[in-house]
């Protein structure tokens, strides 16, 4: 369908009927939509508005009353026509001083598809048609009201409440429906573009991802997770079994963020304390990538860190209010004492099983979330946390299970993987990317008891096929660099303490060896301290210095 743009400087918008037309608003002059020449055989009449996100307000009369008005950014209104009536009148205007610009369009059904909204019991529309939408930085939920059945026009619409059986609106089905806007792109004019993809039945299953399906018997509101910042459009469809007729309700947009805020907005999501965390966990990531193996106390300080870090930071959230930027810098100060203690750890038990399996642990962890970050994890039976959190945890302890037997490619393996991973979150602090909501989903998923019932579906796009190339790649070269450069070496290693207490003896008994000659520790900084003091005397001057004899 085309969009054409009209400046409305006569306050009249002529429509229609499944058309589209964009048009801009002010506070000043309401613009009075049209519809005309309607035919004899459409019974409802659906018109809607939207905008990005300023409010507009939608009425059937010049003077808005709250049973016949309704103001958003998706919003529309139902209009049950008359016997012989064949003319349909909205106002619309915006709250805001500048002008708006938005796209309505009016769709008509006939007597036997079923009117969303027609059996509304808990908002102020007699027919409430529209989808309601709230938000927050973890979860987004929508909600509507149910649909009645259809009937021609001058009759009385059916019971709402009558009965339960197949005569009755219980018989409806609705089918839940998500869009995801192109990434990293907040424009206007795309938002308008692509809602009309989601407006239709037919567009709306061309061009949707069918999430569920709710029959009566369910509450009418669904929760998903949140995308901050990025655009998704979510729409209703129901459907009647017994006519296999359908209609569409409002279809509803989000970005999960604000436009209007200073810091932290919708182009601004990433906090300074986040880039600055996770640029400097990159680089750790990026070394020990293609050296960890090498690089042994590296490699335990990086997995300590991830490991104690993020317990950590579960911890602090769940039993303080601290704000997010304290509760950030405490868990890298967790994470180095925990990196640091891994270190030791080793150094003085060396135990190669104990840090292989915390190794193995975190490399379990992130395939585990990459399992459940596919649709698998949408299954209904993984609402149940127990289920999901006894599968979660036997896929994580896989990992370190099956290489049991060979510690040192599992340690390579994480290495590559897992320090390629910390590459794509820094990437995702600067430019949208699925692929953080990896380790961001399951995040969510421990701090907050209700996540469990979001549907955790997550877009992916152009720029997410380019980064999960680039992580493969890294990954991937590695893992080859390490397999190649550590095929001749010894696994692991030794022991260091041990290895430090055999040298010590060696050196206190055997005369013979040069090392043993060597002054103690305390000794050979007294000297080069001396030999320091020593450079920065002032020459004496040359001449005689032989004491005169008496």
């Amino acid at each position: 369908k085309k969009s054409v743009f009209l400046f409305c400087n006569t306050g009249l918008l002529e429509l229609s009927l499944g058309k589209f037309r964009n048009v801009l608003l002010n506070q000043t002059n309401p613009v009075e939509a049209v519809i005309r020449n309607i035919a004899s055989n459409v019974t409802v009449v659906i018109f809607q508005v939207h905008a990005q996100q300023s409010d507009v307000v939608i009425s059937f009369d010049k003077n808005p009353s709250v049973n016949s008005s309704g103001t958003g950014v998706d919003k529309g209104l139902v209009s049950i026509l008359r016997p012989q009536q064949s003319i349909c009148t909205w106002y619309l205007w915006s709250l805001d001083a500048s002008q708006v610009l938005s796209t309505a369009i009016s769709i008509p059904y006939m007597e036997k598809d079923p009117i969303p909204g027609g059996c509304n019991l808990e908002f102020d529309l007699e027919v409430d048609p529209n989808i309601y939408l709230d938000y927050t930085l973890v979860d987004t939920h929508i909600k509507f009201a149910p649909a009645n059945l259809g009937y021609t026009r001058g009759a009385n619409p059916p019971s709402c409440d009558s009965g339960t059986g197949q005569n009755s609106r219980w018989r409806l089905h609705y089918d839940v429906y998500q869009y995801f806007l192109p990434e990293n792109d907040l424009s206007e004019t795309v938002l308008m573009s692509h809602i009309q993809k989601m407006s239709e039945v037919q567009s709306i299953k061309a061009n949707g991802i069918k999430m569920l399906t709710l029959t009566a018997d369910d509450k009418t509101n669904v929760y998903f997770s949140s995308l901050p910042g990025q655009g998704v459009i979510y729409n209703v469809i129901v459907w009647d079994p017994l006519w296999n007729t359908s209609a569409a309700y409002i279809p509803v947009h989000t970005y999960a963020c604000s436009f209007a805020d200073l810091v932290d907005n919708c182009s601004s999501l990433s906090k300074l304390s986040t880039k600055v965390f996770f640029t400097a966990f990159a680089i750790l990531g990026l070394f020990t990538c293609f050296f960890g193996h090498r690089f042994w106390k590296t490699d335990l300080f990086f997995m300590g860190f991830i490991f104690s870090g993020f317990f950590f930071f579960v911890f602090i959230t769940r039993v303080t209010g601290l704000g997010y930027d304290v509760r950030l810098i405490l868990t890298a100060v967790a994470g180095i004492i925990g990196g640091l203690f891994l270190v030791a750890s080793w150094w003085r038990f060396g135990s190669v099983l104990l840090c292989m399996f915390i190794i193995g642990l975190v490399l379990g962890f992130l395939f585990s979330s990459t399992v459940f970050f596919t649709p698998l994890g949408d299954y209904r039976v993984f609402r149940d946390d127990v289920v999901f959190w006894v599968t979660f945890s036997s896929v994580a302890l896989m990992i370190p299970v099956l290489f049991v037997g060979c510690p040192r490619i599992l340690n390579i393996l994480a290495t590559g993987i897992v320090g390629s991973y910390a590459v794509i979150l820094a990437i995702a602090c600067y430019v949208y990317t699925s692929l953080a909501y990896i380790t961001l989903d399951l995040l969510r998923r421990v701090l907050n008891d209700y996540f469990s019932r979001a549907y955790t579906n997550v877009p992916f796009q152009t720029n997410d096929f380019i980064i999960l190339s680039a992580w493969t790649m890294l990954a991937l070269s590695g893992v080859t660099v390490q397999l190649r450069r550590e095929r001749s070496e010894v696994p692991f290693p030794p022991h260091p303490y041990l290895t430090w207490k055999r040298e010590r003896e060696r050196r206190s008994t055997n005369v013979l060896d040069p090392s043993h000659h060597i002054p103690p520790l305390r000794e050979r900084i007294h000297n080069k301290l001396l030999h320091i003091k020593d450079f920065f005397q002032k020459q004496q001057p040359a001449g005689e210095r032989t004491p005169l004899l008496l």
